[in-house]
């Protein structure tokens, strides 16, 4: 019987190289030949040459009658995995004291959508990027919210009243600011929502926040006794950390009960 483990750690014996790693990286790009490829990487032809060969014989690439070397079909879907790897390692002191929370085992397999994110810390931060995902918004404002910081509604309100769609999804048991309902009355929320701009559903909890346009996205996971933490957060307008977050949020929308306001305690 095959022992899985053991050959799927020969594979990370191979893959535990940077110059390695450049190279598949780089025939992802473009095929390429052992000079082309040392020049490229201010290596020499021996090095990278014995790189190649440990490379082909691991499966991970191949080489033509040309001398052109490119990926296999293994080490395309290889690379399309490492970039998960690249996120945690780059983020592994944040994740001490975070977690995934109930995000869906199918969005983890995908956290490496998230690797070109850049992480902010410090509230201030973190909620000067919300508003100016809400500055940057034309189309559509979508978020996922377990807090509602009194000094974000205003500029949200005022995008929207603009032409921009809001949906967000809210928690019962948010953290709602004293005055909320007297701002949005002063801010004629209620008349967004009778027009079709706004459209609000309800969670029984929020543990991942994400806030996105059309363009970019930012998404906070919550500390490890679950709770939604938006001290900290990950934002980028990469297209597929954009698409992780948006992909989320459908999920999330899509799962979320009707909005009672009545619910709301401020």
């Amino acid at each position: 019987m095959i022992d899985h483990y053991e050959e799927s750690a020969n594979n990370f014996l191979e893959l535990s190289s940077h110059q390695r790693l450049q190279i598949i990286f780089k025939l992802l790009e473009r095929k390429s030949k052992v000079a082309v490829m040392a020049k490229e990487l201010g290596s020499t032809n021996q090095e990278v040459h014995r790189n190649f060969t440990r490379l082909e014989d691991g499966g991970f690439i191949t080489k033509d009658k040309d001398g052109f070397y490119s990926l296999t079909t293994y080490g395309m879907t290889i690379c399309s995995q490492v970039p998960s790897i690249v996120f945690l390692s780059q983020n592994r002191k944040y994740f001490e004291d975070h977690d995934f929370g109930d995000i869906p085992t199918k969005f983890i397999m995908r956290i490496g959508q998230l690797s070109a994110g850049k992480h902010l810390k410090g509230i201030s931060y973190t909620l000067e990027q919300w508003k100016s995902i809400y500055k940057n918004a034309n189309q559509y404002i979508y978020e996922t919210v377990s807090e509602i910081p009194l000094d974000k509604i205003e500029p949200l309100v005022q995008r929207v009243k603009k032409g921009t769609k809001y949906h967000y999804v809210l928690s019962e048991s948010a953290v709602i600011p004293k005055g909320r309902k007297k701002l949005l009355k002063e801010l004629e929320f209620d008349g967004l929502i009778d027009d079709g701009l706004v459209e609000r559903k309800m969670a029984k909890t929020v543990q991942v926040v994400v806030v996105l346009n059309e363009k970019e996205a930012s998404v906070a996971f919550p500390n490890i006794d679950g709770e939604s933490d938006i001290t900290e957060l990950f934002y980028s307008d990469d297209p597929m950390f954009h698409e992780w977050c948006l992909d989320y949020f459908r999920y999330c929308w899509y799962g979320s009960d009707v909005f009672h306001e009545s619910k709301i305690k401020e």
